[in-house]
C-alpha cells in the first residue's frame, strides 16, 4: 500500500475514533436529541455518514459512488431504536471504506472513479470523502460535547494543556529551547 493510501487510512481511522469516543460520552437518549428542530441528531448524522460511506466505497473503482439502492433522503430520518443498531450501521459504512482502502494499490491512484456522474481522479475522491466524513465527525463531536455538559472528557489536548502536551511529546528541554529560539526571532 502506498504512503498516500496509508495516510488517508490513518486519517479516516482517526476521525472514526473521535466520533466513537464522543458518542460514548452521551446517553442513549441524547443520541437522538437534535440541538434545534432544524438540525440533525447524532443518530441522524451517523446514519448519513454510514450511508454515504457504504455507497461511495462499495465497488469503488467499478461503479458510480452514488448507488441506485441508496436513499439519501431516508438517511435524515432517525429510525434507530437502539445504540447497538446505530453502531452496527455505522460499522457497516466504515467497513466498506476500510476494506476498500486496504485493497487499493499505487496503480489505483492513477485511475478515475465516478460519483454522481462526475469523473474524479482517485486521490480527489479520497480527499473529498475524507473532508465530508471529517465535517460530519466534527458535528458529532460538537453535539456530544454540548449534550455531555460538565461530564465531557476532552478528546484531544485540553484547553490550557498545549505546553504540557508539547513538553511530554518533545521533552522539557527541547520544547523550551524551541520556544526560546522562536521568541528571540520575534524580538528582532
Amino acid at each position: 500500500m502506498s504512503h498516500v493510501i496509508t495516510g488517508f487510512t490513518t486519517s479516516f481511522k482517526y476521525h472514526k475514533d473521535l466520533a466513537e469516543r464522543a458518542m460514548a460520552q452521551v446517553s442513549d437518549d441524547h443520541l437522538h436529541h437534535p440541538l434545534h428542530q432544524e438540525t440533525n441528531s447524532i443518530a441522524v448524522v451517523v446514519k448519513h455518514v454510514a450511508g454515504n460511506l457504504l455507497s461511495r466505497w462499495t465497488d469503488f473503482l467499478t461503479t458510480d459512488g452514488e448507488k441506485p439502492w441508496r436513499d439519501r433522503d431516508e438517511e435524515f430520518r432517525d429510525t434507530f431504536e437502539t445504540r447497538t443498531e446505530m453502531l452496527a450501521e455505522w460499522d457497516r459504512g466504515w467497513n466498506a471504506l476500510l476494506e476498500t482502502l486496504a485493497q487499493l494499490s499505487d496503480a489505483d491512484l492513477k485511475k478515475s472513479v465516478t460519483i454522481r456522474g462526475e469523473t474524479l481522479p482517485v486521490p480527489t475522491a479520497l480527499a473529498r470523502s475524507l473532508a465530508h466524513t471529517a465535517y460530519h465527525v466534527g458535528q458529532i463531536v460538537q453535539i456530544a460535547r454540548i449534550l455531555a455538559g460538565s461530564d465531557w472528557k476532552t478528546l484531544t489536548i485540553p484547553r490550557g494543556g498545549s505546553k504540557a502536551h508539547n513538553e511530554k511529546m518533545w521533552g522539557h528541554d527541547q520544547y523550551n529551547r524551541g520556544n526560546s529560539a522562536q521568541a528571540a526571532g520575534h524580538a528582532l
